[in-house]
């Protein structure tokens, strides 16, 4: 089995050096003490640990945000002291237009200044905040704010026009639209309220009321690429998660320069890509613009940055390019890659040790844990393809569903099952919203149960297999399409690669492969067969696909995830509708 070597750069300093050690020390009660609380013993809430507490101490006039601004040259600093002021002035704004505790806050933005303070500002108030991504259309919108039933949305004036002007008559909830101006036009639109001077008349200091761990705090929203989307509800307590997974699996530290990719419109954009740095104390980098190879070189190099957090979908854009992009640059502050939103695929690991010097860190969660379950750790070997091993405070467990409702785990080192976590920790979501019943389903016997199916190696590395629903069984066999991808991915010609199963009269399913290729390589017939034959030599003729089709791009989710659904529908001749999108990037 390969094993790529614990980096010694990374490790220095690192949180967590002795996992076996760490792991029997640790206790979320002890997580909790790293939190301030609120003065006076008046509870716990997410605003005051990841601004306030920074404000009126040694870091205050430590950077929070830098801001890179879509045009070259633009950009904007905010310190801790300026970031709690500014959403001091947002709180009490929301008191002021007679918003409540419990009520909710849309934020549909892109990556502005005013998204931060807002977010940031409805949580003093203890609003239930839900970011919304910015590329989303009308009717996903309008879905997200009729479930959460929000009655302020932040935008801007470009965006209420385009995607939310055509649906305001179905948001009855709807009561207050405070605008960012982005556009030359003198009239704001109809039924909205200009911000800017709403904050610039408000006060710059806010006493946040008294805040339970349990209060509801945010709302975030699954991806809905099946059916209606899922409202997961998190609570204030969800911020000792967040501190101290970003601790644990990304090794991040105060003062450090963090930039994370994901767009605050979905959970690690809003996690990690806000207020698990900005508990730490570190310096967010926020870049305003939409993917680019070269940009992004520009920026780790330029911005110094010392931990950077992106997805799949991103390390595989820039691998079409090669390394030679990545190489042109140096970077003496990067000490830690790593990356989540979809399985990461060996060879993703291993560019990034030939492009940065650094392997690339997979780690796994999902929207309704809050925060990463399982990590690559920076002290820790890499065992490319795998997910890691569970971070302090999580137990992990391969089981089987059994016909009464109750799970067993399963004792054997490399049998799949579903992956479980056993219920506590405190970034875990507490209902799906109005789905009470839908949410029951999803524990059993003290286990969360995860709809994902892995499988745990004798060393306590966990391995992805797949979506339960996406496995596809061909004769008898289980075939995750994870490790169809991958193996596919390992070819030279291949970008990217996705896998289902297509129905077959006598075996079930056989295994297609649809694949989107690498410059300079052409979609041919003699292509066709050099990577069926790879496929086989590689993964045996069992699991090895039996048809590959090739594509110019694969359908993705807004959040980069490939939809295997679509690929169904192509492959059943069944409409597909809108599919793909980078923009999340």
């Amino acid at each position: 089995m390969e094993v790529i070597r614990k980096n010694a750069q990374s490790c220095e300093g690192a949180f967590l050096t002795d996992y076996a050690q760490d792991c029997a020390a640790f206790s979320w009660s002890q997580a909790r003490t790293w939190m301030d609380g609120l003065p006076e013993g008046n509870g716990l809430n997410i605003a005051h640990e990841a601004v306030d507490r920074h404000a009126t101490g040694p870091a205050a006039e430590r950077t929070a945000i830098r801001w890179l601004g879509r045009d070259e040259g633009v950009s904007r600093e905010l310190s801790y002291r300026d970031l709690a002021a500014l959403s001091a002035r947002f709180a009490n704004m929301l008191d002021r237009l007679g918003v409540r505790a419990g009520e909710g806050v849309f934020v549909l933005c892109g990556r502005i200044p005013e998204l931060y303070v807002a977010v940031l500002g409805a949580l003093k108030t203890r609003c239930v905040v839900t970011p919304l991504f910015s590329a989303f259309g009308p009717e996903p919108i309008a879905t997200r704010i009729s479930i959460g039933a929000g009655r302020v949305l932040v935008t801007t004036t470009t965006l209420y026009r385009r995607k939310v002007a055509p649906v305001r008559a179905q948001l009855p909830s709807l009561e207050h639209v405070l605008v960012v101006r982005d556009d030359d036009l003198d009239e704001l639109p109809e039924g909205t309220t200009e911000l800017a001077p709403l904050l610039a008349a408000a006060a710059d200091t806010y006493p946040i009321a008294p805040t339970a761990p349990s209060d509801p705090a945010l709302l975030h929203f699954t991806s809905g690429t099946t059916g209606k989307p899922k409202g997961a509800l998190h609570v204030h307590e969800a911020i000792v998660a967040h501190h101290a997974t970003a601790r644990f699996a990304l090794d991040l530290r105060p003062g450090d320069r963090f930039w994370c990719t994901a767009d605050p419109g979905w959970v690690t954009g809003t996690s990690y890509g806000i207020l698990a740095p900005l508990s730490i104390g570190a310096t967010l980098i926020v870049d305003e613009a939409d993917f680019d190879a070269e940009r992004w070189y520009d920026i780790l190099a330029r911005e110094a940055v010392e931990v950077w957090y992106t997805a799949p979908t991103a390390v595989r854009m820039m691998m079409k390019g090669g390394t030679a992009g990545a190489r042109a640059r140096n970077y003496p502050a990067l000490r830690f890659i790593a990356s989540v939103g979809e399985p990461l695929n060996p060879q993703a690991v291993r560019w990034g040790l030939d492009a940065f010097g650094l392997p690339i860190h997979d780690n796994w969660w999902q929207t309704e844990t809050g925060g990463i379950m399982i990590a690559n750790f920076a002290a820790m070997d890499i065992r490319p393809g795998s997910m890691g091993r569970p971070l302090p405070g999580i137990e992990a467990a391969i089981v089987r569903r059994r016909a009464d409702g109750g799970v067993d785990p399963v004792a054997t080192a490399d049998t799949e099952g579903e992956l479980a976590l056993r219920v506590g920790w405190p970034s875990m979501f507490r209902t799906y919203l109005h789905e009470e019943e839908r949410y029951r389903k999803c524990f059993s016997d003290d286990w969360y149960l995860s709809g994902d199916l892995a499988r745990q190696d004798a060393d306590g590395y966990f391995w992805f297999v797949g979506r339960a629903d996406d496995v596809i069984k061909s004769a008898g066999h289980l075939i995750g399409p994870f490790e169809v991808e991958s193996a596919l991915m390992e070819h030279a010609a291949v970008a990217e690669a996705g896998v289902i199963g297509k129905p077959d009269d006598v075996v079930g399913e056989v295994v297609k492969a649809f694949v989107a290729l690498k410059p300079g390589f052409a979609p041919d017939e003699a292509l066709r067969r050099e990577l069926l034959g790879f496929a086989r030599k590689k993964l045996g003729p069992a699991v090895a696909p039996k048809e590959i089709d090739f594509q110019p791009s694969l359908p993705k989710t807004r959040s980069g995830k490939i939809m295997r659904r679509l690929l169904n529908a192509r492959e059943l001749g069944l409409p597909e509708g809108d599919t793909s999108t980078l923009e999340a990037l």
